[in-house]
């Protein structure tokens, strides 16, 4: 189908874009540009190289150029929530920006990324909202989805960070704001067998949004023994390379359902698609584009 497809560019173009560094491996031009042709919407989708010190001038350059918004990865998404004039709950809580939109000239924040990882749990069958999540880590996606978690409306949720971390005063911050602003009771604890299979006692889900099972060290998981688990315990790690992690293995053992991250890309991505278009993204027609046929 992708290959099938042409883009007509036309004076009315609206522009979209990701800015990030490295960016060359992103997958979203083609996840968005198909998604504009498929609804026959006169927008495209680029990649630029950007890091933090060229954003600024990226930011105001797509100003003057009237792009209608674009996507931050990697180093850009703190430094962004600087040069946005509104943000959303969720940027203003994690301190970060994912997705601007462009609306004449205000840019406002926003965070997709915790909505991807949220989305793509209901993709994979589960209705989590009001119940209890064990999140591992505290790096800038274990704070999207914890943020968004807590927004979302789940009861309960328990953060497990290192003690060395140098995340931690900015994990227990947000945790703090998460406590006041919502209705979920999010607690912070460090890593300890006895502590994580207490908490995963009564958790729903399991979340790892630490990198730590990642090619090359696919043989590593946080967790080592299956008996860490209950039967009714959903076990889902945001890594998706390799495409089964040790400790989806080790959970499978156990009788636990499990899934990984690629579809919390595919989310983030289509959430940032109706912020720009007011449409839904054709994301089974992206799956089967680029995600589905290489497995």
């Amino acid at each position: 189908m992708k290959d099938a497809m042409k883009t007509e560019i036309t004076g009315s173009t609206r522009l979209t874009a990701v800015l990030g560094s490295p960016i060359k491996h992103s997958l979203s031009p083609q996840m968005h540009n198909l998604s504009f042709q498929l609804l026959h919407l006169d927008y495209a989708y680029l990649a630029f190289e950007v890091d933090t010190s060229t954003l600024p001038q990226a930011v105001e350059a797509l100003k003057v150029l009237n792009a209608r918004g674009y996507n931050l990865t990697m180093p850009n998404k703190n430094l962004m929530c600087t040069l946005c004039d509104n943000l959303s709950q969720a940027s203003r809580i994690t301190g970060a920006v994912n997705t601007v939109v462009n609306d004449d000239g205000i840019l406002t924040g926003h965070s997709t990324d915790g909505t991807g990882y949220m989305l793509s749990v209901k993709d994979a069958g589960f209705d989590i909202i009001g119940q209890k999540m064990t999140l591992l880590g505290a790096g800038g996606a274990a704070t999207s989805i914890m943020v968004q978690a807590a927004l979302d409306g789940m009861s309960e949720i328990s953060v497990f960070c290192r003690p060395e971390s140098h995340f931690l005063e900015r994990t227990k911050k947000i945790i703090s704001d998460l406590n006041n602003e919502t209705n979920c009771k999010v607690r912070l604890f460090h890593y300890d067998d006895a502590l994580l299979k207490r908490e995963l006692s009564d958790s729903c889900i399991l979340t790892n949004a630490t990198s730590v099972g990642m090619e090359p060290h696919a043989d590593q998981s946080l967790i080592t023994d299956s008996l860490m688990f209950h039967k009714e315990l959903i076990v889902s790690d945001i890594i998706y390379h390799p495409y089964e992690t040790k400790l989806m293995q080790l959970a499978k053992q156990a009788g636990c359902s499990v899934f990984n991250g690629e579809y919390m890309l595919l989310y983030q991505g289509a959430e940032a698609f109706r912020l720009w278009t007011g449409m839904d993204m054709p994301v089974k027609e992206v799956k089967a584009a680029y995600f589905s046929a290489a497995h």
